[in-house]
C-alpha cells in the first residue's frame, strides 16, 4: 500500500509538472511577438458581421498571428471572443496574439487624417480631398450639393458652402465623400450650438446671415484679435445700410465664373454677380467660404467700436478708421506710399 501511494504521489507530481510546463509554454506563446508577413506593414479588413472563424482565418492568412492554437489560446486568455470589431486594421510591427486581440477588440482601425483649413470654399476643399487621395474632387463637390443636411438651420441653402466645418478629420480608408460631408456638417452644428443660435435670433440674424458674415471675417483676417473688430465693421455697415465692399466677395464671384487668376483689377469691382458686394448692397447671397469657430463667435460678439473701414498694413494686420477721410489717409500711407517705397527700394538695389 505504501508503494502504491508513493507511486501515486510521483504520478501526481509529474502530471502537475507537465501541466505547469504546458501552461507556461502556452502563456509564453500567446505573449510572444510575431510577424510572419513580408514588408513593413500588413492590412487586414474585417467585414461587419464576420464570424469568429472568419476573423481568425483572415488574421492567419495575413500572417499576423502565428497559428490556430495560439489564436484560440489567446482568445480564451483574454475572454474577448465576442468583442472583436469590424474595420480595416494596419499592422506594422511584431505583435503577440494577445496584442492583436486587444487591438481588434478595441476597434483600433486604421485611419488617415485630412485637414481643411479655415476659409476654404467647397471647390478648394475638393482639391484637398483629391490631393490627399481620398477620392475625386468631383465626388466631393457632388456630395456637397446635399443641402438637405443643413435645411434645419438654413432652409435657403442650395449647397453646403460655409457649412463644411474646417478641421482635421480621421477617416478609415475608402470613406465615401458623402460620409465625410455628413461628418463635416455635424461638426459645424456642434460648433454652432443652441446658445449661439439663440444669440443670433436675439440679434435679428438668421443662421445664413451669421455664417455669411463669419465667412467675410474669416477671409479678411487671420489674426485672432482682429476678428471681433472686422466683424464690427461689417455689422456697422449693415446697421447703416452701407455696402459691404469686401474684396473676398469679388474673388468668390470671379471664382464661380471661372475668371479668377489670382488678382483683382479695378474693372473686376464692377463684375456683374450677386456675390460682388461692390456692385450689390447688403450681404452676398450666402457664405463665400467655411468659417471657423472663432469667426462665428466674433460675428455674434463684435467689438464695441464705430469703425466702418479697414485697410491692410501688408504684414497680416489692418488699420481701422471711422470716417472716409481717415480711411483715405490710411490707404495712401499703407497702399499707395508703401508700394511706391517698395518699388523705389527695388530699383535702387538693381
Amino acid at each position: 500500500m505504501k508503494k502504491i501511494l508513493k507511486w501515486l504521489v510521483v504520478l501526481l507530481l509529474l502530471a502537475g509538472g507537465a501541466a505547469g510546463y504546458f501552461a507556461s509554454t502556452v502563456w509564453t506563446r500567446i505573449h510572444e511577438p510575431y510577424k510572419g508577413y513580408d514588408g513593413t506593414e500588413q492590412f487586414v479588413t474585417i467585414a461587419p458581421g464576420s464570424a469568429a472563424a472568419e476573423i481568425r482565418q483572415r488574421l492567419l492568412d495575413a500572417r499576423v498571428v502565428r497559428d490556430d492554437v495560439t489564436w484560440r489560446a489567446a482568445l480564451r486568455w483574454t475572454g474577448n471572443a465576442r468583442a472583436l470589431k469590424a474595420g480595416e486594421y494596419r499592422f506594422d510591427r511584431a505583435m503577440s496574439a494577445v496584442e492583436v486581440i486587444d487591438k481588434v477588440s478595441r476597434g483600433d482601425i486604421y485611419t488617415r487624417r485630412i485637414t481643411f483649413p479655415e476659409g476654404l470654399t467647397i471647390a478648394e476643399m475638393a482639391r484637398v480631398y483629391e490631393a490627399r487621395e481620398f477620392g475625386t474632387a468631383k465626388a466631393f463637390i457632388e456630395a456637397a450639393r446635399n443641402a438637405a443636411l443643413i435645411k434645419d438651420l438654413d432652409p435657403q441653402a442650395d449647397d453646403l458652402e460655409g457649412y463644411l466645418f474646417p478641421e482635421t478629420y480621421a477617416l478609415p480608408r475608402g470613406t465615401p465623400a458623402d460620409r465625410l460631408i455628413a461628418m463635416m456638417v455635424d461638426r459645424f452644428k456642434a460648433s454652432y450650438p443652441e446658445d449661439l443660435q439663440e444669440k443670433a435670433r436675439a440679434q435679428g440674424l438668421t443662421t445664413r446671415q451669421v455664417v455669411t458674415l463669419a465667412s467675410l471675417v474669416e477671409k479678411e483676417t487671420g489674426k485672432a484679435d482682429e476678428r471681433p473688430v472686422v466683424a464690427a465693421v461689417y455689422r456697422n455697415r449693415m446697421r447703416i445700410g452701407m455696402g459691404m465692399q469686401a474684396d473676398p466677395t469679388v474673388v468668390y464671384a470671379l471664382q464661380k465664373a471661372g475668371r479668377y487668376d489670382g488678382n483683382i483689377r479695378r474693372e473686376d469691382l464692377s463684375f456683374d454677380s450677386p456675390y460682388n458686394t461692390y456692385r450689390y448692397s447688403g450681404l452676398p447671397p450666402g457664405p463665400i467660404a467655411a468659417p471657423g469657430r472663432a469667426s462665428l463667435q466674433a460675428t455674434l460678439s463684435p467689438a464695441d467700436v464705430s469703425y466702418l473701414y479697414f485697410v491692410s498694413r501688408n504684414d497680416g494686420s489692418h488699420v481701422f478708421a471711422t470716417t472716409l477721410a481717415e480711411h483715405n489717409a490710411n490707404v495712401r500711407e499703407f497702399q499707395i506710399l508703401y508700394f511706391r517705397r517698395q518699388r523705389e527700394a527695388a530699383a535702387a538695389g538693381q
